[in-house]
């Protein structure tokens, strides 16, 4: 055995790790548990539009605004300690937001919750480069909490639907209760105690500038992508642009900075965050048209069209999981590269959808999800385990923050691309004698043609959502083509930029493990840290 071998994770780290895993599956079940639930809260609460917005949006908004603040605060007081903070906090939110009795109430409760789910993902995946030191077991419990997220995505709207069937529609926040109250009770026994002993006070200047910054920026992809560009638009994008202008001045000047810029200077972190960044980009500009696709065109229910959809998540799962197996034998570089292409194969399938093909559509959008998942688990890994042991919560928020982002601006630039080839051959596919203002409607959006289609005589009615149909596939196959030269591009950039790294098994120092974990030192690993040593609850 070589000095340098990082030691093995026992039964402790691996039992610890389901106990990561379960405030990572919340937070995604809170992100879609509540669609199914918006008729029911709606005659509940009478939520105005502009307040049902809010009451969607704010969490998502919440969490990527504050995932880069609370990843720092984990470094300075502890990954722990904030982990358990913000899960009392998303208990007492869930709480909050299932007795709401007004609609300010619930936006203030969902927004509750996602300073919460901020605090959760980067500590979960920053005591994972604790607790797991060798680079194949750090992949794999990588892989896991990033399955997790798969799963609470695909089961909120399944559990959603079945809650709603029993109970009303605040029982779809208490589902999230137990969980925490749970990881509260065991997390103190279970997972370690990581600070930095010398991280500084937090900024909190900085860390309002970084969440403003970044609210900016989201709402402002987000409201073009609704209603396009207009004077909002501009003035939120660029307000929030420029915080970020001076959030970064700040950053270099200060001796304590609360986000160590000299982390996105390193090769591996910045290559690793930009293929993050366009994976994600491509997945997000694609994933609403597939989802308006299969109940608008194929006009399957909301609970039939989510079903649809859960083998692109039993894809993501498998994609996860098999990651680290493959980066035992292969180069990151080369597996990265390789499940791009995967990807790029699924995006071409979608950009031949066309009618009624469900089979094409499923098929391409499981290719995807197969081919993005090791690149997003690999990325992820990469960031975590470049950066120094005590910037690890910090780094995981990075990472997190560039998933949210580039899902975010997908759905804003390809999905007005997409839009805009629908609205073009709309136009010009529209059947003779169609009232203006119906055709205005049928132009607004695929939802809009079905509307305006209903009250039509069947003489125009059907061959105008036979156009707007044929539209739609073609808005769907032109984002799917540009997402697929955009995976391309990410995948050029990390055979180019990470070919240097070696294998998971050249980096464990050429070792085989011996399995999932080591029987006979159960404690290795978890206090492997001169910090977490120094640092022990």
């Amino acid at each position: 055995m070589t000095t340098d071998t990082p030691p093995l994770a026992g039964r402790r780290e691996w039992i610890g790790l389901t106990v990561l895993a379960l405030p990572t599956l919340l937070i995604s079940m809170d992100m879609t548990v509540l669609y199914l639930a918006v008729p029911h809260l709606s005659a509940d609460l009478g939520p105005s539009s502009t307040e049902l917005l809010w009451i969607m949006d704010i969490y998502g908004f919440l969490i990527a605004g504050a995932l880069v603040p609370a990843g720092a605060l984990g470094d300075r007081i502890g990954r722990r300690r904030i982990m358990l903070f913000g899960a009392a906090l998303f208990g007492i939110a869930s709480a909050l937001a299932a007795y709401a009795t007004s609609p300010l109430m619930l936006i203030v409760s969902r927004a509750l919750l996602g300073l919460a789910g901020a605090t959760l993902m980067p500590s979960a995946l920053s005591l994972v480069r604790v607790m797991f030191q060798r680079a194949g077991q750090r992949s794999f419990a990588v892989a896991v909490v990033m399955t997790s997220f798969s799963v609470g995505t695909t089961i909120g709207p399944l559990l959603g639907g079945a809650l709603l069937e029993h109970f009303w529609w605040g029982s779809v926040f208490l589902a999230g209760v137990p969980v925490m109250v749970l990881l509260l009770a065991i997390g103190p026994v279970l997972l370690p105690e990581y600070r930095d002993p010398q991280g500084g006070r937090l900024d909190w200047f900085s860390a309002a500038l970084a969440l403003a910054a970044v609210l900016g920026v989201v709402y402002a992809v987000k409201h073009v992508s609704a209603a396009g560009p207009d004077l909002s638009f501009a003035l939120t994008l660029v307000a929030g642009l420029a915080l970020g202008v001076v959030f970064v001045r700040r950053q270099n000047h200060l001796d304590d900075p609360l986000l160590d810029l000299s982390l996105l200077r390193d090769r591996v972190i910045n290559t690793s965050l930009g293929t993050y960044l366009l994976g994600l980009f491509a997945m997000g500009g694609t994933q609403l048209f597939i989802a308006l696709y299969l109940q608008e065109v194929l006009d399957l229910s909301p609970f039939m069209a989510g079903a649809w959809m859960v083998p692109a998540s039993v894809g993501t799962i498998v994609g996860s999981l098999l990651a680290p197996l493959l980066a035992r034998r292969f180069r990151p570089a080369t597996v990265i590269t390789g499940s791009l292409l995967v990807a790029a194969l699924g995006f071409a399938t979608l950009s031949q959808v066309d009618g009624d093909d469900l089979a094409l559509l499923i098929t391409g959008y499981e290719l995807v999800a197969l081919g993005l998942s090791p690149m997003i688990t690999l990325c992820t890994d990469l960031v975590i385990s470049t950066a120094p042991p005590q910037r690890a919560g910090a780094a995981s928020a990075l990472s997190e923050s560039s998933g949210e982002m580039g899902v975010a601006l997908g759905v804003a630039l390809l999905g007005t691309v997409g839009t805009a080839v629908y609205r073009t051959q709309l136009t010009d596919q529209l059947p003779d004698g169609l009232p203006e203002a119906t055709a205005d409607a049928a132009r607004s959006a695929l939802a809009g043609a079905t509307e305006a289609a209903e009250p039509l005589p069947d003489a125009l009615a059907t061959p105008l959502l036979a156009a707007a149909h044929e539209a739609f596939a073609s808005g769907l196959g032109v984002t799917a083509a540009a997402a697929g030269t955009i995976v391309l591009a990410a995948a050029v950039l990390a055979a180019v930029r990470l070919r240097h790294l070696p294998t998971h098994a050249q980096a464990d120092g050429g070792r085989a493990e011996q399995g999932a974990g080591s029987e006979s030192d159960p404690k290795a690993g978890v206090e492997s840290d001169a910090g977490a040593r120094s640092d022990r609850a």
